[in-house]
């Protein structure tokens, strides 16, 4: 599949999907189809290798939201905010962010996650979103 979103687009993309997921309990390949089908949604590859991503390492990416979350239970975490930070997570953590072009991935994946939290929630949980990833992001170069 050709790529013809930009990373943002794809993002929230991913971000709606992630979102949908959390919600049904369906493969992300059902996911795509129903989208695609449904309502005219679209789909490239970095937005099919995010979702797979979340489910691949689902158990991995809920830890770290756990762990870095001060104490909040993720069942207390809303679906969106759970959604964003999984999708961050696993752009984050578990793909190659190096094969981007932006000058600092980190900063631009943080920042594309806070912004999609404005959009589809609140300032309080972009907040809480900003405060998780950047606890994730200093534990991770603590152990470099």
């Amino acid at each position: 599949m050709k790529s013809k979103l930009s990373r943002r687009q794809a993002r929230e993309q991913a971000f709606l999907l992630a979102f949908e997921r959390n919600f049904k309990i369906e493969t992300v390949q059902e996911l795509i189809e129903i989208a695609v089908e449904s309502r005219d949604f679209e789909v490239d590859d970095f937005v099919i290798e995010l979702l797979e991503t979340i489910e691949t390492n689902e158990e991995a990416i809920n830890s770290m939201i756990e762990a870095n979350s001060n104490g909040r239970a993720l069942r207390r975490i809303s679906k969106v905010a759970l959604s964003v930070l999984q999708l961050a997570i696993s752009e984050l953590k578990f793909t190659d962010i190096s094969k981007t072009n932006a000058e600092n991935p980190v900063s631009v994946i943080i920042n594309e996650a806070i912004l999609l939290a404005k959009k589809y929630s609140s300032p309080e949980e972009a907040s809480f979103i900003n405060g998780v990833l950047g606890s994730i992001v200093r534990v991770n170069s603590e152990n470099e």
